[in-house]
């Protein structure tokens, strides 16, 4: 591998530890990085390339569940510790909440992948994606005002979390953003940001790790012993990127809300819309 390739590596891991749990889509951001780094390159097949942001999309989740863990390791029953509200008020966030909120995107995403594979996969469809999905983080937003929200993910509900299952098959048109999608819808629900954040991360891990994994599986092949170091690069600089932004961003939501993110999603969406006509 060349030094500029090793960079390329970084600089797409970098991306995607930035834009996989910050609600700005990091499947948009990667699908431009292709346009930039990956075809203007020619670094390698598009086979490799799609096993390569599946690798670097496992550094993200790696990242999210560390920080997670003790709420992993406690909905796994491998770990006692609950919190105060959890003490005094009887709530706890169950695996089966979880499931329930990851049914209509694994249903939808299983009948529509070849259709949204083919079509969907645009710098353009993206640019509308980042648009559509500000828009509703504006609304999210503006609701937020206007009630009062629950502020823990332990209190959510069975019906809350199958409707944020819902928002989440927005997310399955390229641009739009999983985090986006889900906590918008989260915080339309009655949660308040952080619930929400705390809500779409938890159940971000076991989709994402097995839709990345049927991946890795699908294009082993195309792998080769020489592409390691390649794939190793993006991955760390995926983990350390998505580790610092996740705590970065659980720690500020409340306070920044979703406005500054739909507003970056906003100029970019225009400035592509510009760029590909």
């Amino acid at each position: 591998m060349t030094l500029w390739e090793m960079f390329t590596a970084a600089v797409l891991g970098i991306v995607e530890g930035l834009t996989e749990y910050a609600p700005v889509s990091s499947t948009g951001h990667m699908i431009i990085a292709d346009d930039i780094w990956l075809k203007s390159g020619s670094l390698m097949n598009p086979e490799a390339a799609n096993s390569f942001k599946v690798v670097i999309q496992l550094g993200s989740i790696l990242a999210v569940a560390i920080v997670f863990k003790d709420r992993i390791l406690n909905l796994l029953g491998l770990k006692k510790n609950v919190t105060r509200d959890q003490q005094q008020k009887g709530y706890r966030l169950t695996i089966a909440q979880i499931a329930v909120g990851l049914v209509p995107a694994a249903v939808l995403g299983f009948l529509f992948e070849d259709f949204i594979d083919r079509y969907l996969f645009s710098v353009r469809t993206v640019a509308y994606g980042l648009i559509a999905g500000a828009v509703l983080m504006l609304i999210a937003d503006w609701i937020n005002k206007r009630k009062e929200t629950i502020d823990t993910v332990d209190r959510i509900t069975y019906k809350q979390a199958f409707c944020v299952g819902l928002f989440q098959c927005l997310a399955l048109w390229p641009g739009f953003s999983r985090s986006g999608s889900t906590i918008a819808g989260g915080v339309i629900l009655g949660l308040n940001h952080r619930a929400a954040a705390d809500f779409t991360f938890i159940m971000a891990i076991p989709i994402m790790a097995g839709a990345s994994l049927l991946k890795l599986v699908k294009y082993w092949s195309s792998l080769s012993p020489d592409m390691i170091p390649f794939f190793l690069v993006g991955f760390i600089c995926a983990f350390v990127v998505a580790l610092l932004v996740v705590k970065f961003f659980l720690r500020l939501i409340n306070r920044i809300k979703l406005v500054p993110f739909a507003i970056y999603r906003v100029i970019l969406g225009i400035i592509l819309i510009m760029l590909v006509r």
